[in-house]
């Protein structure tokens, strides 16, 4: 079977449509994985900005329980200080 130079111009013009869909279909992809990206960047962000604030909160209660404990100490003294006898 010889091609006929009419078969070689629908080959050639179904192989440039092939690669043609071929490069649209890539680029609807770059499309959604730029989008994926651009969501996970956001996350991160949220992510990043979460982490700041537990450490933040775990810094304040540190020192909430420094207070707490220099209390406590000052309490025991008092606690076990001897009972004054009310005068007069």
């Amino acid at each position: 079977m010889f091609l006929t130079k009419q078969h070689m111009v629908l080959a050639r013009t179904l192989g440039v449509a092939i690669v043609a869909l071929s490069l649209a279909a890539c680029a609807t992809y770059d499309d959604e994985f730029a989008g994926i990206n651009s969501r996970l960047d956001q996350l991160d962000a949220k992510v990043q900005g979460a982490a700041q604030s537990a450490e933040s909160a775990n810094q304040s209660a540190q020192q909430a329980n420094q207070r707490l404990d220099s209390l406590e100490s000052r309490v025991q003294q008092l606690e076990a200080a001897p009972r004054r006898k009310p005068r007069g």
